[in-house]
């Protein structure tokens, strides 16, 4: 972890004060707690047995972004549960919590809630489900609904004033947001970042298309806010100089959102790169129309991009047209994907099942085209309606929704409900069969992988605890994998290949995907998984709420 005191300051970047709030004398002290995820095929749990000591997924942004932006004189700690547990001596530390999460969270954000008020301490919510769903957390004493903004600064001059927990809850919704070019940089520093498995960054907020089944633009609206490139650059750097190497992750809605941005931004970054030696990968979402943009996809090869996920949702065409989604028509999904291969970049997908348009034989269909367009990852999922989307609000209105913790979706589906959920184990399981999971890595390495950038070694890599972390990555492949593993003859066949290559780097991060991928369809296939990301149903003990 890097020092903490040397980034407390304010600092100019990009010609403007980067914001803190204000503080009125007092100091408080606040714990920043962030809840343990639910299983899910998109953390990549399963390969964290298989590294060097990861533990969790991404850095949370919201909570760090917060610690950055509070009175300078206060002080902050921050807990990620994803990788330990909040001690007693944390809670007793603390005079308020704030905590943050996303609707897969609800359950263990309700637990630390009730943790919390043993402590007899108040407690903040803020995020994207509290912002969508208030009437989710009845037990909190604070609900902070929106953007870092107007709201924001209520809080905190309500704390300053008083850590006593209120009567009633407090709802407060930000009506002016901090404007992003005056965001401050997340405080990394608080974040044990080496024990993550992706770094994250924030580039942008907003997305222009309105998709049916999606809240983004309800929640930070359709026309997309921007950091500076200058803000960007001092982000990377901060996360390098707290340890953070491999691939840093741009969590952006869709980065290609307002074009003209996304390419003043490449430049930078191809400059970072240089200057840096190459030694971080970068990663965005995106919509599948980014493969019309030939001038951004080669300035994004120049930048060190490797991996693209793209919302197809569906290769029916008449699906795309029911959900609103016409900008993946406006070329070929193949030819998308084959497209934005050639500049070295893979594409993982997500896919939704139990649309209005799904047919008996959905299954087999969406399977053909994971063969055809030989993906290696793609996220599928039964569909979810989600608060503040027109989906929920067709729903709604024609009686469709339904509440039922006990199903994998809220969704009463035009076909059966059971069939539903068998076709999704379905293609779950064949999907994810390791032979065809390792062939369509194979063919990147074969077909994708040698259209990106080719450069020498940097120094930086060539150090003696770089080389041991891939020795200690190599061991619990070829131990876990290769020995014990159900599948070792299928995993050899690929390794041997790469070894004989020399691409070691390719055989330890396809293999560290293709495990989870497996581990995780195998769960889901026999019925141990949700068969959405967004489902509440429970597959873990639950967690008490007050």
């Amino acid at each position: 972890m890097c020092l903490a005191g040397n980034f407390r300051n304010q600092v100019e970047r990009g010609g403007g004060a980067l914001m803190r709030a204000e503080s009125n004398g007092t100091s408080r002290r606040i714990l920043c707690v962030f809840p343990r995820y639910t299983s899910s095929f998109g953390t990549f749990e399963h390969s964290y047995p298989l590294t060097d000591g990861v533990r969790a997924f991404m850095p949370p942004q919201g909570l760090l972004l917060l610690a950055a932006y509070l009175p300078e004189d206060w002080q902050v700690k921050f807990v990620d549960e994803n990788l330990r547990r909040t001690t007693k001596e944390e809670f007793g530390w603390a005079e308020v919590v704030f905590v943050s999460g996303m609707h897969i969270q609800r359950q263990q954000m309700n637990d630390i809630c009730r943790r919390a008020h043993e402590f007899d301490l108040p407690v903040a919510l803020g995020g994207p489900s509290v912002s969508a769903c208030p009437d989710y957390y009845p037990s909190f004493d604070y609900l902070h609904v929106g953007e870092l903004g107007d709201a924001t600064n209520q809080l905190i001059e309500i704390l300053s004033r008083d850590i006593s927990r209120p009567e009633t809850q407090v709802v407060l919704t930000t009506k002016d947001r901090v404007p992003m070019t005056e965001f401050p940089i997340p405080a990394y520093e608080l974040a044990d970042v080496k024990k993550y498995f992706l770094g994250s960054i924030q580039y942008s907020s907003g997305c222009p298309y309105q998709c049916e089944f999606c809240d983004i633009p309800g929640l930070y609206g359709r026309n997309p806010r921007i950091k500076s490139p200058e803000q960007i650059i001092a982000e990377l750097d901060r996360l390098r100089e707290c340890g953070m190497t491999d691939t840093v992750y741009f969590v952006d809605d869709n980065f290609i959102g307002n074009r003209k941005a996304a390419m003043d931004l490449l430049p930078h970054l191809i400059e970072w790169q240089k200057k840096t030696g190459y030694v971080v990968r970068l990663a965005c979402e995106a919509t599948l129309n980014i493969a019309k943009r030939p001038e951004i996809l080669e300035k994004m090869r120049e930048a060190y991009f490797i991996t693209i996920f793209c919302g197809i949702e569906t290769p029916d065409p008449d699906a795309l047209k029911a959900m609103h989604k016409d900008h993946n028509m406006m070329v070929p999904i193949l030819e998308g994907v084959r497209t934005i291969n050639s500049y070295g970049m893979e594409v993982v997908s997500g896919i939704i099942m139990g649309l209005d348009t799904d047919k008996p034989n959905t299954s087999e269909a969406l399977l053909a085209f994971v063969e055809e367009s030989r993906i290696p990852l793609l996220t599928i999922n039964l569909l979810q309606a989600l608060p503040k989307t027109p989906l929920w609000d067709r729903l709604e209105r024609e009686g469709r929704l339904i509440e039922d913790d006990g199903r994998d979706s809220n969704v009463d589906f035009l076909l059966p409900y059971d069939d539903v959920v068998a076709s999704w184990k379905h293609a779950m399981g064949v999907a994810y069969e390791p032979e065809k999971v390792f062939a369509r890595f194979q063919y990147q390495c074969d077909h994708v992988y040698p259209h990106r950038l080719k450069m020498p070694v940097a120094d930086e890599m060539k150090t003696w605890p770089n080389i041991r972390r891939g020795l200690v990555m190599l061991r619990n492949i070829f131990w876990k994998v290769g020995v014990l593993g159900d599948y070792r003859r299928v995993f050899w066949k690929f390794a041997l290949g790469r070894i004989k290559r020399g691409d070691l780097e390719g055989l330890i991060g396809c293999t560290l995907i293709a495990h989870h991928l497996i581990t995780f369809a195998r769960a889901a296939s026999s019925g141990k998984q949700n068969a959405s990301n967004y489902s509440i149903r429970l597959r873990e003990a639950s967690v008490p709420a007050e």
